[in-house]
């Protein structure tokens, strides 16, 4: 049987460092190609990466979740905290060979306690109008579409979920 398991990890550790480089390949690549018709290119995904090393999801404001499917690295989600009562929810990704098998949900509800862990009352998060399927995971998932709380210049949708009690 073949099972999804969900634990915290550094995010400098090499799975961590090899689920941010496919998640950035992937989300970047869409990009490019939507809007420029190429691909991102070698130096600037180097770049790129090198200079989101994701520090802010480290203990103690903040978690990256990482996902094993049948004990492999398969998925990730970070939370960091914005304030005392807020969280962002971030770098969710399942590599897309597994997705469809409920790993994304898991993901983001382990999200949700990490950040509830943290102390926050909410969490928010921005996405891609490109990113189809992360939009309808959040909708689904109970996330609502609100104003923008950052200025990210690739961020055109913004979602919340509040925490009961």
């Amino acid at each position: 049987m073949t099972s999804w398991t969900i634990t915290p990890e550094h995010p400098g550790s090499p799975a961590a460092l090899a689920l941010w480089r496919a998640y950035y390949t992937e989300v970047s690549d869409r990009w490019y190609l939507l809007h420029e018709g190429r691909r991102t290119g070698p130096a600037e995904l180097e770049r790129e990466i090198a200079a989101r090393p994701g520090t802010e999801l480290a203990p103690p404001t903040g978690r990256l979740l990482i996902a094993r499917y049948d004990g492999e690295p398969a998925g990730s989600a970070g939370v960091r905290l914005l304030d005392p009562a807020t969280a962002e929810l971030t770098r969710v990704f399942v590599h897309e060979r597994l997705r469809g098998r409920g790993g994304a949900a898991l993901l983001v509800a382990a999200a949700e306690d990490a950040a509830r862990a943290l102390g926050a009352g909410r969490i928010l998060l921005d996405t891609r109008t490109d990113l189809v399927e992360a939009r309808a995971l959040y909708a689904r998932l109970g996330y609502t579409e609100t104003a923008p709380h950052n200025d990210d210049a690739y961020a055109e949708h913004w979602f919340r979920k509040d925490f009961a009690g």
